[in-house]
């Protein structure tokens, strides 16, 4: 009764195109904007935005990224790793090669680096698919890690290829406090998760999931598959390294490639599976079972234990930790294989029918 259309008619083209057509989604999101911009900034402890709120934010965009590629487009990677070790390191090297370059110009060009990366090892997909293709973008991971290792230049003559970063600053805002820098990663995945809201409804985004349904069929109609599958590659790389680039630069401060090893792919991947595949929202649910529930278990475990009177090592919280997560997430594809947008879904068209269900 309370999440229903009916009274809301679209009179205009511009109405019937909405992002959310519903008002009920509508105020939905302006609430949850108001919270995400004001509230928490405002109550959050500074532990809280450092462990939770900026990674949160980062790791959401960089699993709006993989989602527009693996989702939406259907292609697999497991290069996202080095996607983001691009984005990084290239914002990083324009920074120090360019007299007073401004930080958000930088991050761009990491991202156009890692664009540029993408669209390199995505190649492949132009002939093959499915694992053949995952192996394929592996090699990104690889290459990246010994390029950055190998290549001193890259790292501004860094024998480890460890660098660093600081002074943030976007005109006369340092962005130094937790606080400043959950803003700054804020801004960014705002404005990238309405870019990507629209673009998968465009022209390019139907010819994504068209080669993703069936890439013969969608050429036999017309589609490109060339075109199609590099601009998901270079859509999605472009993503990712902006978010690699925040993820160094805000979050870490001082980073060696092995901060973007395979397992950050990985992550990402597991991220996009659990939120649920073709789904923007997927990305940032997906994002917050993968950086809360860990923190919760560490907290809950020894809570747990004392309970029963047991003292529980830290080491042995980690191992528990780790076994209950990937148990956690074995259950949760059996249970949902479509990931937690979908139970999203499924809430709505019930609250359509509630309270009177027949």
């Amino acid at each position: 009764m309370l999440y229903r259309e009916n009274g809301q008619i679209k009179t205009s083209y511009r109405l019937d195109q909405q992002i959310l057509p519903i008002a009920q989604d509508r105020y939905a999101l302006i609430i949850l904007l108001v919270i995400a911009c004001v509230v928490i900034p405002s109550v959050a402890s500074d532990y809280v935005l450092r462990a939770i709120g900026i990674p949160f934010l980062i790791m959401s965009l960089a699993a709006l990224g993989v989602n527009i590629l693996v989702g939406y487009c259907g292609q697999i990677s497991l290069g996202s790793g080095a996607f983001m070790a691009i984005g990084a390191y290239g914002a990083f090297n324009v920074m120090a090669r360019v007299q007073d370059m401004p930080q958000v110009p930088a991050l761009l060009l990491g991202g156009f680096f890692a664009m540029a990366y993408g669209v390199i090892f995505g190649l492949p997909s132009l002939r093959v698919k499915g694992l053949y293709l995952a192996v394929a973008t592996l090699a990104a991971q690889f290459f990246s890690d010994w390029l950055f290792l190998r290549v001193k230049w890259l790292t501004n003559n860094s024998s480890s290829g460890s660098v660093s970063v600081g002074n943030l600053h976007v005109g006369p805002w340092q962005i130094d406090s937790p606080v400043s820098k959950y803003l700054f990663c804020l801004a960014f995945v705002i404005f990238f998760a309405l870019i990507a809201k629209n673009l998968v409804r465009s022209a390019a985004g139907r010819e994504w999931m068209a080669i993703r349904d069936m890439d013969v069929a969608a050429s036999v109609i017309g589609i490109r598959p060339m075109y199609a599958k590099l601009s998901a590659f270079a859509v999605s790389s472009f993503i990712i390294g902006i978010a690699g680039g925040l993820w160094a630069f805000v979050h870490l401060g001082a980073w060696e490639p092995a901060a973007f090893s395979v397992e950050i792919s990985f992550r990402l991947l597991f991220m996009v599976i659990i939120g649920g595949m073709g789904s923007i929202m997927g990305g940032f649910l997906g994002a917050a079972f993968m950086v809360l529930l860990p923190i919760f278990l560490s907290q809950a475990l020894p809570a747990l234990g004392a309970i029963f009177g047991l003292t529980i090592s830290t080491a042995t919280v980690a191992h528990i930790e780790t076994m209950i997560f990937g148990g956690l997430i074995v259950w949760f594809l059996i249970v949902e294989p479509h990931g937690l947008s979908k139970l999203w879904a499924l809430g709505k068209q019930r609250l359509r029918i509630w309270p009177f269900p027949h």
